[in-house]
């Protein structure tokens, strides 16, 4: 099945997946303006009382920058951006949040925690397409059969909530029944990892944590240094903080005062609010995936991406060389 029209003419097969607190109008901006997909989550555009509504005025301003761009450089369009919803019903914003982007026509929905019929009728009728991210290939028909458009593969290794199946279990199984639009997140910080995933069988890579190395991302300056200075060995995956399994740096979880080697037992639902005098997931303690190592300062979003262009194309070249080789050698008599 081939992918959606807005999907084909990328830059590079990419979609810059929203990060909580990090993924903001800056970034989304700059990956866009780069010809990769932007996104970010709507709960990220918190409100005030008395306040306009701030996912408005981001979605506003995406627009815009993005309308400018194209008539000042028709032969480098933007890439589309994408919007993350949570569509648990605990997201007591859903329904006004989902009036927001059919009103701005937000051409793709990435949901999360729960797959459900009406949120993808309601992005049909707005001519989006909705992206479900899914952890395991029962997760993945479930999507389907509810009426998602397309699915992301998170594998392990993936930054924040991730699942533990290896990419190419993963990726192997919902390939075994589904020949529609797939992504694959999980430790891909290199161009030639892009590449890679296309070779298992996925369309698209979903890259989350080398873009927090980067200039417009709404990280902090210690959280930016700290992807930078991090490697794999850095990653912990536990439940502890969120009651879901997830990466994050540890690091910053000896930064906030506990041990990531031994950890206190979990018991029941941990009280992480901004109220609490405990560390704060994703605010305290920083998400990220395995692929840190391959980020060795903060870039600016669009020489990120120009990096991993090189990487892809020079994985591409190296790929059709090898594929020669092998025509060779399969040429030559034993």
């Amino acid at each position: 099945m081939p992918l959606p029209s807005l999907l084909r003419n990328l830059r590079l097969p990419l979609i810059g997946a929203p990060m909580f607190i990090v993924s903001g109008p800056d970034l989304v901006i700059a990956q866009c303006k780069s010809g990769v997909v932007g996104s970010f989550p709507a709960l990220n555009a918190r409100e005030k009382e008395g306040e306009p509504v701030q996912l408005e005025l981001w979605l506003q301003r995406i627009n815009e920058e993005l309308d400018r761009h194209n008539q000042e450089s028709p032969e480098n369009p933007a890439a589309p951006f994408a919007v993350n919803l949570i569509v648990h019903r605990s997201n007591i914003r859903l329904e006004r949040d989902i009036e927001i982007l059919t009103r701005w026509k937000v051409p793709i929905w990435i949901t999360s925690l729960g797959a459900r019929p009406d949120v993808n009728a309601a992005a049909h009728a707005a001519g989006a397409i909705t992206l479900h991210d899914v952890i395991n290939d029962r997760f993945a028909r479930k999507a389907i059969e509810k009426g998602a458009d397309g699915l992301i593969a998170v594998a392990a290794g993936a930054g924040g909530h991730a699942g533990a199946l290896s990419p190419f279990a993963l990726i192997q199984e919902i390939r075994g029944w589904y020949d529609g639009p797939l992504a694959l997140s999980g430790a891909i910080a290199r161009g030639d990892a892009i590449l890679a995933a296309q070779a298992l069988g996925a369309d698209l890579a979903y890259v989350g944590s080398a873009f927090i190395a980067t200039r417009e991302a709404n990280a902090t300056a210690g959280h930016k240094q700290a992807i930078v200075d991090a490697a794999a060995s850095d990653i912990l995956y536990t439940d502890y903080f969120t009651g879901v399994h997830g990466n994050y740096l540890a690091p910053s979880i000896r930064a906030a005062g506990l041990d990531p080697d031994a950890l206190p037992k979990r018991e029941g639902n941990l009280d992480f609010s901004a109220k609490s005098e405990k560390p704060k997931a994703w605010r305290d303690i920083w998400g990220a995936g395995q692929g840190v190592g391959a980020l060795t300062s903060v870039v600016p979003a669009a020489d990120l991406i120009n990096r991993l262009h090189r990487e892809y194309r020079a994985a591409a070249h190296r790929i059709a060389e090898l594929g020669f080789a092998a025509r060779e050698l399969e040429s030559t008599p034993a």
